[in-house]
């Protein structure tokens, strides 16, 4: 099986587009080495998908015909990707949830009175940077 549609097949991507352009920009490794969309995979094989910062890590256990519901997914692939990994990636997600100012699903738009706590957050953040402008810390302790 294509790799590209085997990636799909196990709901690692949305589309076998998708797929096929990670393979093409070199976000996807098997057995550790960069590989074309048509690379064939079998069972046994790493598969490893870059997913910033870090790259998640699959077994493949079996081949499948085509793409299988969520629930199956278990009996083709187990993730391997180490425990610190994924720390790090959790960590980087709040991080960014943080700065970008996502809000809770379901919140609904923010009121006026958010807006401006909102407004007067980024306001003394770009003040701050200003400050900072400029400054190189010195490390020669």
């Amino acid at each position: 099986m294509r790799i590209d549609k085997f990636l799909f097949s196990v709901r690692l991507f949305k589309t076998r587009s998708m797929a096929s352009d990670a393979c093409g920009k070199g976000r996807i490794l098997l057995n550790g080495s960069a590989v074309k969309p048509s690379r064939e995979v079998k069972p046994g094989d790493e598969v490893s998908v870059k997913v910033n910062p870090i790259f998640r890590r699959y077994k493949i256990l079996n081949l499948l015909k085509g793409r299988v519901g969520a629930s199956k997914v278990p009996d083709y692939i187990v993730e391997t990707t180490p425990e610190d990994d994924l720390f790090k990636l959790k960590t980087m997600n709040e991080i960014s949830h943080l700065s970008f100012g996502v809000r809770d699903r379901g919140a609904g738009r923010p009121t006026k009175k958010d807006r401006r706590e909102i407004d007067r957050f980024y306001d003394d953040a770009e003040d701050d940077e200003e400050y900072l402008e400029g400054f190189t810390p010195d490390f020669s302790d």
